[in-house]
């Protein structure tokens, strides 16, 4: 897939279930990623906190049972949300995750 993103981490906030005005289930979570990267030869430690958004029946179901602390990993892709404040932020739309412990 094209501009298909792959992301892992903990979830560091309890999920943020809710439902659209279409009955579309969505999902909120928070990811929090570290790991160690090399970047022109030396090592360099990577952070991000990102949220990603569960859309529909299938992922809301895989979402079920996870909670604050499971690590997991996340395919989809990313876009800009603007909130209410008008701040922009880069959130990952998943369109399959997995947990991994």
């Amino acid at each position: 897939m094209d501009n298909y993103v792959v992301l892992s981490g903990a979830l560091c906030r309890h999920p943020e279930r809710s439902e659209s005005p279409a009955g579309i289930p969505h999902t909120v979570l928070t990811l929090e990623h570290r790991s160690m990267q090399q970047e022109a030869g030396f090592n360099r430690q990577a952070y991000v906190r990102m949220q990603v958004v569960l859309s529909g029946t299938v992922l809301h179901q895989q979402a079920q049972h996870l909670t604050l602390g499971n690590n997991v990993r996340v395919g989809g892709f990313l876009n800009r949300h603007q909130s209410g404040s008008g701040q922009a932020k880069l959130v990952l739309h998943a369109q399959q995750i997995e947990q991994l412990s």
